[in-house]
C-alpha cells in the first residue's frame, strides 16, 4: 500500500527535544524497553546547497539523503509541498515545504475493524512553514493513530520502543517531534529514530538498488534497535496496566529512503596570512567522507589555480599561495569533485586572531589584553568584545570581568580565551545583625528574642539586657533565645553579632510586659470553597496568645500545613469517585462541611473557637442520557455551574454503589461533560446516578432507545 503524506503541524520551541502537543492528543508515555538499544542515529552530513544536511548516518553505516525531487517515485516529495510541480525543484524558489530522509510506517486494521497508522519518520521542514533561510530543521517523529473509546488505555510496540497511551474523546492520537529547533541539525540524533528501516533482505522480492525498499510495497523490515520490527497494539487495564488482549498486529511496512551516493563538503575554516609585503597563504580545513576529491577552485583575484586538498579519516586541509591584500567578504570556494553533481562550498577568508595577553588586575580593577593579526600587510583594527579596540593602554573601571575575552578583527577573524586574574583574595565583610522579639507579652510567658535575621558571614551572638526587671536569658549566645518575665514592664536587649570580616553595628529591640490576662480564641469567618482548592485560615484576631493548636472537629480528612500557626493552610479534598468498573457496595460519597477548632493558650488560661469551611454548591445542569440497546451504547452529557477542571462518575441505579459506566470524564473550559462508551447494559434499569469530585450528587432518568 502506498504510504500517504499528510501535513502536520509542528510545535517549534527552543528546545533540541520537545513533544508536539495536538488538540485532543491522547495521555502519551514513552515505555523504555527491557531489550538496550543497539543502534541509533550518529552522524550528520554536510550541509547542502539547500541550507539541509546533505545526509544522515545511522549506527550500521547507512546513509540516507533528502529525497526532495518529484522525478523519482522511489524517494519523492509530495507535489503539493512545490510551488510549481511541473518545474525541476531547485532552491530557493521551487523548494518542497516539506520531505523526508526516512518515511517509514505501518497501515493496521484492528480486531474491530478500526484503521491504525504508525509513521516512524526523520522529517525535514521549515520552522514558519515557508521557504527561508535560516529556518531549516530536521526532526524525527514517532506518530500514532486510532479510534477507540475514551479512557481506554493501549501499548503500542513499534521498531522505535513502546508507548502507552491513554485515549481521548478523540482516540489514540500521538505526535512526537523531537529535534525541532531550527539549523539544530543534531536535535534529531536525539529523537526515537534510527538505525533506519529497511526491507529485510532475507524475505523476496529484494529492494530496489539504491534504496530501502518501495515505499508502493508493503514489506518486512530490518533496522529496529530493540530486534521489534512489527507493530503490535495491546490495551490494557486502565487502573493495573495489565494485558487484556492483542488487538492488532503486522511485521509489514511502506518504507521510502534512498542511499546517500553524494558525500558533501563543508569547509570548517578559511584563514589567510598575509606578511608585511602583501604576500602569503590561504589556509582551508574541510570534511567530507573518506577519500574523496577535494579541491579549492581556483581565484584570479588572489593568486591560485584549481588545487587538491590533502586528506586523511575525513579530514582535509590545503594551503595556497596569495598575492596583494585580501578585501574584506572575499570568498573562496571548494568542491567534492568525487559528487555527482558536484557539490559546492563558499566560505568567506577571515584572518587569525592570536591572543598574546589577558590579564585582569582584581586590585586595580583593569583589564589587559593584546593581540595580534594574521594580515600583517593591512593590520585590520582589533577589538576585545564588550570594552573596545585593542591599545596599549589597559581597560579601567572593569568592577566584573567575563570569565572569557574575545577579540575579533576587522577582516572577519576572532579569537577566544579564558581571563587570568591577579590581586589580592576577597574575604567576607562585616556582618548586619536584625533583632525581633514577641511583644507584647504577658507575665509568665515565654518570649523569644529572635536574631536569626542577622545577614552575613556570622561566627557569635551576643544577648545583652540593657533595660528593665532583671531576667535570666536561655542561652545569651544563641542566635535565638528566650526568657519569662515574672513583672510587667519595658525589657530592652542588645544583640551584637561578629563573623571573620569584623564585627556590626549592634542592634536594639523592647520587649513590653503586662499583667496576665485571659487570651481570645477566634478562628476566622466560616468560608466556602472549591472542593480542590486551597483553603487558609486565620487565627490572627485572637489575642494575648502564647500558642496555637488547631485540630479536626469532622468533615472529611484534611491535613494542615502546620497546626501550631495562626494561619495555617489545607487543600479541601476532592471527592473521591467510585472505583471502574464496580459494583462499590462500601462506596458513600461525603460532601459534609470540614469543621476545624482553634485553642489558644497563656499562663493564664486557654480559649476555644470553631470555623466551618463549606463546599462550593454545584448544580447539575442541561443533562441527557440515552442508551441504545442495538449497539450497547451509552451517550451521557451535560452542564456544571462550576468551572473547576473536575470528573463526573456515572453509576448505574439511582444508589452511588452499582456498576460504572465508561470511566469519569473531565469537564471542560466550556463547563461541559460527556461520557460515550459501550456497556454495561442497564436491565430494567431507567436511572444512573451522576457524582462530581467538587461533590455534587444526583439521580438522572435514562431513555433507551434501539
Amino acid at each position: 500500500m502506498k504510504k500517504k503524506l499528510a501535513r502536520l503541524p509542528v510545535a517549534v520551541g527552543a528546545a533540541v527535544a520537545v513533544v508536539a502537543s495536538l488538540a485532543g492528543t491522547a495521555a502519551a508515555t514513552v515505555v523504555t524497553p527491557a531489550a538496550p538499544r543497539a543502534g541509533k542515529l550518529v552522524q550528520v552530513g554536510p550541509i547542502a546547497e539547500h541550507g539541509f544536511p546533505a545526509w544522515y548516518r545511522d549506527s550500521n553505516g547507512v546513509r540516507l539523503e533528502a529525497c526532495t525531487t518529484l522525478d523519482d517515485p522511489l524517494c519523492s516529495t509530495l507535489p503539493d509541498e512545490v510551488p510549481n510541480p511541473e518545474a525541476p525543484v531547485s532552491y530557493p524558489d521551487n523548494f518542497p515545504g516539506e520531505f523526508f530522509y526516512q518515511l517509514a510506517g505501518a497501515d493496521m486494521t484492528l480486531n474491530d475493524g478500526t484503521r491504525a497508522t504508525i509513521g516512524l519518520d526523520l522529517e525535514g521542514a521549515w520552522a514558519a512553514e515557508q521557504v527561508r533561510e535560516g529556518d531549516q530543521m530536521v526532526f524525527g517523529r514517532v506518530r500514532i493513530r486510532f479510534d477507540a473509546p475514551e479512557g481506554q488505555r493501549y501499548r503500542i510496540t513499534h521498531p522505535y520502543g513502546i508507548d502507552d497511551i491513554v485515549a481521548t474523546d478523540r482516540g489514540v492520537n500521538m505526535t512526537e517531534d523531537v529535534g525541532i529547533t531550527p539549523g539544530a541539525f543534531g536535535g534529531a540524533m536525539n529523537s526515537r529514530i534510527g538505525p533506519f528501516l529497511k526491507w529485510d533482505p532475507a524475505v523476496a522480492p529484494a529492494a530496489p538498488a539504491g534504496y530501502v525498499g518501495d515505499p508502493g510495497v508493503d514489506h518486512a523490515v530490518v533496522g529496529s534497535p530493540y530486534n521489534t520490527n512489527f507493530v503490535r497494539i495491546e490495551r490494557l487495564d486502565p487502573a493495573t496496566g495489565a494485558v487484556l488482549g492483542q488487538v492488532g498486529f503486522t511485521n509489514q511496512f511502506s518504507v521510502q529512503g534512498r542511499y546517500a551516493t553524494n558525500a558533501g563538503v563543508d569547509i570548517d575554516q578559511a584563514t589567510y596570512t598575509l606578511g608585511s609585503d602583501g604576500t602569503g597563504v590561504v589556509e582551508v580545513y574541510a570534511t567530507s567522507e573518506p577519500d574523496e576529491v577535494i579541491e579549492i577552485v581556483g581565484n584570479e583575484a588572489l593568486g591560485f589555480r584549481g588545487t587538491r586538498l590533502r586528506g586523511s579519516n575525513g579530514h582535509y586541509y590545503g594551503r595556497f599561495p596569495v598575492a596583494g591584500p585580501v578585501p574584506a567578504g572575499t570568498t573562496i570556494e571548494v568542491v567534492n569533485s568525487s559528487d555527482q553533481p558536484v557539490a559546492r562550498k563558499k566560505r568567506a577568508l577571515v584572518d587569525v586572531v592570536r591572543i598574546t595577553q589577558a590579564d585582569y588586575d582584581a586590585d586595580r580593577q583593569t583589564l589587559t589584553v593584546d593581540a595580534t593579526s594574521s594580515d600583517r600587510s593591512s593590520r585590520p583594527r582589533l577589538s576585545v568584545t564588550g570594552f573596545g579596540a585593542v591599545g596599549n593602554s589597559p581597560f579601567t573601571g572593569v568592577v566584573a570581568p567575563p570569565p572569557t575575552i574575545t577579540v575579533t578583527s576587522a577582516a572577519g577573524g576572532s579569537a577566544t580565551v579564558s581571563l587570568l586574574g591577579s590581586g589580592r583574595v576577597f574575604r567576607p565583610g562585616a556582618p548586619v545583625a536584625a533583632a525581633t522579639a514577641d511583644t507584647p507579652a504577658i507575665i509568665g510567658q515565654t518570649v523569644r528574642l529572635d536574631g536569626r535575621a542577622s545577614a552575613g558571614e556570622i561566627d557569635t551572638y551576643r544577648w545583652t539586657q540593657t533595660g528593665g526587671p532583671q531576667v535570666t536569658l536561655a542561652d545569651p549566645a544563641a542566635a535565638l533565645t528566650t526568657f519569662v518575665p515574672t513583672t510587667p514592664g519595658a525589657y530592652t536587649f542588645s544583640l551584637a553579632v561578629s563573623g571573620p570580616g569584623g564585627a556590626a553595628i549592634p542592634v536594639s529591640v523592647t520587649v513590653d510586659v503586662t499583667a496576665a490576662a485571659v487570651p481570645t480564641a477566634d478562628a476566622g469567618e466560616d468560608q466556602t470553597v472549591v472542593r480542590g482548592r486551597s483553603v487558609t485560615l486565620d487565627g490572627s484576631r485572637s489575642t494575648a496568645v502564647e500558642s496555637y493548636s488547631w485540630r479536626q472537629v469532622s468533615g472529611p480528612a484534611v491535613t494542615l500545613s502546620s497546626a501550631t500557626v495562626a494561619r495555617p493552610t489545607f487543600t479541601y479534598p476532592l471527592q473521591v469517585l467510585p472505583a471502574v468498573p464496580g459494583p462499590n457496595p462500601a462506596y458513600e460519597p461525603n460532601n459534609d462541611p470540614v469543621v476545624l477548632e482553634l485553642t489558644t493558650r497563656n499562663p493564664a488560661g486557654i480559649a476555644v473557637d470553631q470555623v466551618v469551611v463549606r463546599p462550593q454548591t454545584e448544580a447539575l445542569t442541561g443533562i441527557t442520557v440515552r442508551y441504545r440497546t442495538g449497539n450497547n451504547e451509552w451517550r451521557i452529557s451535560g452542564n456544571t455551574s462550576l468551572l473547576a477542571g473536575q470528573r463526573v462518575a456515572a453509576v448505574l441505579g439511582s444508589t452511588a454503589n452499582g456498576r460504572v459506566i465508561g470511566s469519569p470524564a473531565t469537564v471542560d473550559a466550556a463547563a461541559v461533560f460527556s461520557i460515550r462508551t459501550t456497556g454495561p447494559a442497564p436491565g430494567a434499569v431507567r436511572t444512573i446516578t451522576l457524582i462530581t469530585s467538587t461533590g455534587a450528587r444526583q439521580v438522572v432518568n435514562v431513555t433507551v432507545t434501539n
